[in-house]
């Protein structure tokens, strides 16, 4: 092939489901780019996977959540790779690389890394280096795997051909060249023309009309197109809700704050299931978002359109879905896609302020910031101590990046999602939420709260505040009023039982439901004992939880005697009820913090049945395995 061998392209695939797959994607892409080797970056479900045997070299970078689940995005994919008819060679011309995204305090730990690298070196692809894996619990989070990784990948793709890198495997030409190509551009328009395309709409008045609605779901829908994730595909807002109640659950002082929040359809009906999750979309406090514009010397008033620049001669694809159908005051452009007084930026934000920082002693600290020497004391400075985007700049007063950069590089504003507490035949327009207030002190003693749960703790019921929610199916599918339940809810893992418990009190109005069993701990009795009296209630004789029923409501104070109890202890004290539920069919359900008590609970599964059973426990493990994947074992976990 003469001279002109074009220079071999490394495919890019990511799977994320927050966004540090896509961030951690992107930093290997830029590192490939910048040692000279073309790149082609694409979120996974963007690719064709029966074009996979074309490719040379893959990269994959991928995320596992919540209980060794795979991300939305790699589901299609995975499917197809699963399929029967693919043969041991079906990829013996592919070289692969896989990093994973996870956290090992969960039991299934970087589960989609591991699968994923398996089933290719089954379908008979190379891998070029040994996977790796990023752990959340690492004191500098997925990059202290992600760059030793990187640094033995270039070796071993320069190693298989040194024309991937030009100048070899350590060599990199200098970023600056593409400081002039942020992802996105944006086009101003004057007030006048911005103003017009809304003067149909009435601003939003005392009175909501339809038309207000109309306006701010436009606005949602201009802005979201820069939220890669799962929801990024699904525009507008399922409904809007308005606060009807937020009460507080727990005893004032006791050092927590967990609220019962009524929340009512006013745009549209809506529709659920018990087990289903609602995303919600916070507001920003006004302040922080006046001191951003005003710290990057932006005009508020000004309508902006922001589209994706077109780089596809380079192979990038930017996760940007769709641009701004219409222009949009830049103020409220920042309100609803840019977090910039909650979420840390990323590395790359780093490194990108240093090409803009005019004094010397800042532009050094930011580069020393964004090397890999310098990235434990970024994780101190940053992550740890969770700085926002706002005190950042305010860190490093001489750096004004352009507008271009911030879009692209501060943290969207995510929706939150929160199980629902509520059963919709019973309250038909109506979502109910149970919510801790997140609140903590940084290791040097700085006061932070989590942004939407404070936000929502925040709405007066009085006033008509917008909440935009979109609805989407839980990890808890709504159990049959035929089928025997063993639920376990510490906490606010109580939040889906509510609405379990809510909709079979209704079923058994007209015709028999089967028993329902369920374990609840918390610390206090006298402070944090949620719903206390909705428990009880059902308790009674012939309520759903009554012990006639065969059911029965088991509660473990963990901080009311010197010995702690928690649900497992509650759960080993009925282990003949369980083990009687679970021999008539019974499905297990779980949900709660994950860092031990879904393992914790799933031992103390093990240990009822190889006791009640007669089994010994490695017999026991394989029947608790083979009701997971019956569909009967469903764990809704969050940290």
């Amino acid at each position: 092939m003469g001279m002109e061998e074009k220079p071999k392209k490394i495919l890019f695939l990511y799977a994320s489901q927050t966004g540090n797959a896509i961030d951690a994607a992107e930093r290997v892409g830029r590192e490939a780019e910048r040692r000279g080797c073309p790149v082609s970056l694409l979120s996974i479900d963007d690719f064709d996977p029966s074009c996979l045997p074309e490719q040379e070299i893959v990269i994959f970078v991928v995320s596992t959540t919540g209980q060794g689940d795979n991300p939305d995005s790699i589901k299609v994919f995975w499917k197809f790779l699963l399929q029967r008819n693919l043969t041991q060679n079906w990829l013996a011309s592919v070289s692969y690389a896989v990093f994973g995204l996870g956290d090992s305090s969960y039991q299934k730990y970087n589960f989609v890394a591991k699968k994923l690298d398996k089933r290719l070196s089954d379908l008979g692809a190379t891998a070029i280096v040994e996977r790796g894996l990023g752990d959340d619990q690492h004191p500098s989070g997925y990059e202290g795997a992600l760059d030793p990784w990187m640094s033995t990948l270039w070796k071993a793709l320069y190693q298989k051909d040194p024309k991937l890198f030009p100048k070899g495997p350590e060599c990199m030409t200098s970023n600056t060249s593409l400081m002039d190509q942020p992802k996105v551009q944006i086009t101003y328009h004057d007030v006048d023309e911005g103003a017009l395309q809304f003067s149909s709409i009435p601003v939003v008045t005392k009175h909501l009309k339809l038309a207000d609605f109309k306006l701010l779901e436009m606005q949602i829908e201009s802005t979201r197109f820069i939220l890669p994730g799962k929801l990024s595909g699904k525009h507008p807002p399922d409904c809007f809700l308005k606060m009807g109640k937020n009460d507080p659950l727990s005893k004032a002082d006791c050092g927590k704050d967990v609220r019962h929040f009524e929340l009512e359809a006013i745009s549209s009906s809506i529709e659920y299931e018990v087990g289903d999750v609602v995303h919600i979309l916070p507001g920003q406090d006004a302040a922080a978002v006046d001191a951003f514009i005003k710290r990057c010397n932006l005009n508020p008033e000004s309508y902006i359109r922001v589209e994706p620049r077109d780089n596809k001669e380079n192979g990038q694809s930017p996760d940007l879905r769709n641009t701004l159908k219409v222009p949009i005051r830049l103020k409220t452009f920042v309100e609803l896609a840019m977090d910039v007084a909650s979420a840390s930026p990323r590395r790359y934000f780093f490194e990108v302020m240093s090409y803009f920082a005019t004094a010397e002693h800042e532009k050094e600290r930011l580069q020393y910031f964004a090397s890999p020497e310098g990235r434990d004391d970024l994780y101190e400075y940053n992550q740890k101590e969770r700085r926002t985007v706002l005190e950042v700049l305010e860190d490093f007063p001489s750096v004004q990046m352009p507008f271009e950069w911030l879009v692209q590089l501060v943290p969207p504003l995510k929706t939150r999602a929160f199980s629902i507490s509520s059963s919709h035949s019973v309250h038909p327009n109506q979502v109910h939420l149970t919510v801790s207030v997140v609140s903590w002190t940084t290791p040097y003693k700085r006061k932070r709260a989590g942004l939407c749960s404070s936000w929502l703790a925040g709405v007066d019921p009085q006033k008509r505040v917008l909440v935009p929610a979109w609805f989407q199916k839980g990890s808890l599918p709504a159990p049959p009023p035929s089928l025997p339940v063993i639920v376990v809810g510490p906490g606010t893992g109580c939040a889906p039982f509510r609405g379990f418990v809510e909709e079979r009190a209704l079923q058994s109005q007209s015709g028999p439901t089967a028993p329902l069993l369920f374990f609840f701990g918390c610390r206090n009795e006298e402070n944090d004992f949620l719903y206390r009296d909705f428990w009880l209630f059902h308790s009674q004789k012939g309520g759903v939880l009554s012990e006639e029923k065969g059911g029965g409501f088991f509660a473990a104070f963990s901080r009311d005697r010197p010995q702690k109890i928690y649900v497992q202890h509650k759960m080993r004290e009925q282990s003949v009820k369980i083990w009687n539920l679970l021999t008539e069919g019974a499905a297990v359900y779980v949900a709660g913090s994950a860092n031990k008590m879904p393992s914790d609970v799933l031992l103390a599964f093990e240990e009822i049945v190889s006791k009640e059973g007669g089994v010994p426990k490695e017999a026991a493990v394989r029947w608790l395995r083979a009701l997971e994947k019956a569909g009967k074992y469903h764990v809704e976990a969050w940290s």
